[in-house]
């Protein structure tokens, strides 16, 4: 029964939480408020992930730890580059790897379905901080201080989740009409976050996937037009009805909402096809994604089931 330690609690530190408890392993989840899933495997403990020192003595004796965490969207630039700092310091000293959850961003806009050979050629400053830190990763790991491995999934769908797909869907089921700059006919991947749960912990525990990162198998790409009519016929809602705004909109919005101006670098994504190829980890590590229709029957069922009392 290995000690695995994982920052954060949000839907793909919750998951990779419950993952490893369900398997027998012990979990340590670290976040500011001692928050994390319920399980009697599970430990929460509340501790700044920053401090160095603190996650080194939290850390020590376990196999993998990973980094799940993610400050807010409009703090990337000031937050990221001290906790990264303390994640590669803590993992250094106890051994453990390091297992980050990334994304996409660091590929900036693209034009071909992306691999793991992508260039990491963003501009933009989001794309640019998780750059760095994948970089200052890389280099300890070759440099042999730190074991490290990284996944990165494309826009997450699954009940917990954040995503756009995941603010349009309740709408959609509700039959009201949706309202975004967004191409709705462009293919996307979706990425489900299970399926980034299993992967981390698949390339936190096997060596062959040390020093490098892996794309989290997702499905194949269906456009958010697509994906709307696939959940509104399997729950017997009417037919999406959907509406591109011109970007000028999601420019104006970010004058008076951070979380809309920071919107702005990742527009691309949904301007037009945005495809994400994820046979490297099936074909090496053997994580086959969720079908996508079995995705979106647990989010109808989740989005229909009544609120807890």
């Amino acid at each position: 029964m290995a000690l695995h330690v994982i920052v954060g609690a949000g839907p793909v530190g919750t998951a990779t939480a419950r993952l490893l408890a369900e398997r027998g392993e012990r979990v340590r989840v670290v976040t500011r408020r001692g928050t994390g899933p319920e399980h009697p495997a599970v430990e929460r403990i509340a501790a700044d992930a920053g401090d160095a020192d603190r996650l080194t003595a939290l850390t020590e004796g376990a196999v993998a730890l990973h980094n799940c965490a993610n400050p807010a969207y409009h703090r990337w630039a000031t937050d990221w580059p001290p906790l990264a700092a303390a994640l590669l310091t803590a993992a250094g000293r106890s051994g453990a790897v390091l297992a980050t959850v990334g994304n996409l961003y660091g590929y900036g806009p693209v034009d071909a379905p992306m691999t793991e050979a992508t260039p990491l050629a963003a501009t933009g400053t989001k794309g640019r901080v998780r750059n760095r830190m994948w970089a200052d990763a890389l280099a300890a790991h070759r440099a042999g201080h730190a074991r490290v491995t990284e996944v990165r999934g494309s826009d997450y769908i699954g009940l917990g989740g954040t995503s756009l797909a995941m603010m349009v869907l309740p709408r959609v089921l509700a039959g009201q009409r949706v309202f975004l700059p967004v191409d709705w006919d462009a293919p996307h991947t979706w990425t489900y976050v299970p399926d980034v749960a299993r992967t981390l912990v698949a390339v936190a525990t096997d060596a062959r996937a040390w020093g490098r990162a892996w794309h989290v198998p997702s499905p194949p790409a269906a456009t958010m037009r697509e994906l709307a009519r696939r959940t509104a016929a399997r729950a017997g809602a009417p037919a999406p009805r959907l509406t591109r705004l011109p970007y000028p909109v999601l420019w104006a919005a970010g004058v008076a909402n951070p979380f809309a101006r920071e919107l702005r670098e990742t527009a691309h994504q949904f301007a037009g096809p945005f495809v994400l190829d994820s046979s490297a980890a099936t074909a090496t590590l053997g994580v086959e994604p969720t079908p996508l229709d079995r995705i979106v029957d647990e989010m109808v069922a989740g989005l229909r089931a009544p609120a807890p009392r």
